[in-house]
């Protein structure tokens, strides 16, 4: 009993301080970014803006999109001349971020700081969330659990979209809670943690068409209690009743506006979006090798940080050593292959399973949506951190574990690496600031 209060104890301490340093970097990155210096930001903005002051949700029409203008005005870097009133292109949205944020924006008079810190904080919850989720699947090894939370926290392009006018934070937030009630229900199978399942599911489909692949792992988890007799298809639908009647609301909105059966919006949101760049027409032009190597590229770029408008890149030295640490992760876990392969433990193949559903889901979406846009962007991987941040944990630990078994004097400190590189990310996060400071600077 002593040390599980001891872990206990040891838990909040550490999420404690990755939480303070991760709302140290958010503000920072929210009050120093420029105006308008984040993708999309604007379109968020006067979602939020026109439920503020007209108590309405926005309905996409032809005009809310122009290419030209958008393409200019962020050449420019939004100059004041320039007004970004004629961004709503993403009227599209599910409503619940923007009416959380409406509050915020009559309580601040329309402050853009206001609304990313607002942003920020539900970023804290996020980091909270994907820390109690690594404790469920490493506990009790709380250094392991403690990295995976600041791989989640600490990844520069990740902290620079959580401190924006932007939807991802509370969708991402659902995507992290709902993997946390995965992997307690991994452990001690119960309808409580379902039902609530249910309702983060359910609040998904309210904030954003990315963090739908949810779905897919509480399927999964279903059909596996169903398959072990723990529950029947009746039951197992009747799970998801609280999920399906809040998507239902919206998507009968949405049917009634765009009609049938265009229930998420995403048909108008093509048809409006004219001139967006088009992966046939980036094909035609390239080829497919070069357009793979570009999607490549630059999806690996802007997954660790490639700030304002995919503008402002890191430099190459830095995606040298980023590359460098994903290639000894992957080393790791391939020599790590025979412990994972001869592993009987139930639990850790079911929480495997339930974490590969929601990786692999969050990847065919990022695929999908490529397959008609040109969107190597890699924010849109986000929805998957968690996964990722373990298996990154997994390959580093380990070298760890190696390291102590070569030098056995090391062996305490060699439980910290994992954390200790995870760290070493945050500092990232704060030589960063000056690329992001930057954008715009230079004289139009």
């Amino acid at each position: 009993m002593r040390s599980a209060a001891q872990a206990t104890v040891g838990l909040r301490t550490g999420l404690a301080a990755l939480v303070a340093l991760y709302l140290l970097l958010a503000a920072l990155y929210a009050w120093l970014t420029p105006a308008w210096q984040n993708p999309d930001e604007p379109a968020h903005y006067n979602y939020i803006r026109q439920l503020a002051e007209n108590g309405s949700l926005p309905v996409l029409q032809p005009g809310d999109y122009d290419q030209q203008y958008l393409a200019d005005i962020v050449a420019r870097n939004f100059p004041p001349q320039l007004s970004i009133d004629a961004l709503r292109y993403e009227g599209h949205q599910p409503p619940l971020y923007y009416l959380l944020l409406a509050p915020v924006y009559r309580a601040s008079a329309g402050s853009l700081l206001a609304l990313r810190l607002g942003s920020a904080l539900l970023g804290a919850l996020l980091v909270l969330c994907a820390g109690l989720a690594a404790w469920e699947y490493f506990q009790p090894q709380l250094p392991l659990a403690l990295a995976a939370a600041a791989f989640v926290a600490f990844i520069p392009q990740h902290v620079a979209m959580l401190a924006s006018v932007n939807n991802d934070a509370l969708a991402e937030l659902w995507m992290m809670l709902g993997f946390w009630l995965l992997l307690r229900s991994a452990a001690a199978p119960n309808t409580h943690n379902y039902w609530l399942l249910s309702l983060v599911l359910g609040l998904a489909f309210i904030t954003k068409a990315t963090v739908y692949i949810l779905l897919l792992p509480a399927l999964l988890a279903l059909w596996l209690d169903w398959r072990a007799g723990r529950s029947t298809p009746a039951a197992s639908i009747a799970k998801l009743l609280p999920a399906l009647l809040l998507g239902g609301l919206w998507w009968a909105r949405n049917a009634a506006v765009y009609g049938w059966p265009d229930v998420l919006g995403l048909q108008r949101h093509a048809a409006v979006v004219v001139g967006q760049p088009r992966t046939a027409d980036w094909l035609a032009q390239f080829g497919a090798a070069q357009f793979l190597r570009r999607l490549l590229a630059t999806t690996f770029n802007s997954f660790w940080g490639q700030f304002g408008w995919m503008s402002a890149p890191m430099s190459g030295a830095i995606y040298a050593l980023l590359g460098l640490l994903c290639a000894a992760i992957c080393a790791g876990l391939w020599l790590g292959r025979a412990s994972a392969a001869t592993s009987k433990n139930t639990l850790r193949q079911r929480q495997h399973m339930l974490l590969l559903a929601g990786a692999a889901g969050t990847l065919l979406a990022f695929l999908y949506y490529n397959l008609s846009f040109v969107q190597h962007q890699g924010r849109y991987l986000f929805p998957a951190l968690l996964p990722l941040a373990i298996v990154a944990t997994h390959g580093l630990n380990v070298w760890a574990q190696r390291c102590a078994l070569h030098w056995p004097a090391t062996s305490r400190a060699a439980n910290w690496l994992p954390l200790g590189v995870a760290l070493l990310l945050a500092a990232l996060c704060g030589w960063a600031l000056q690329i992001v400071a930057g954008i715009g600077t230079a004289a139009q």
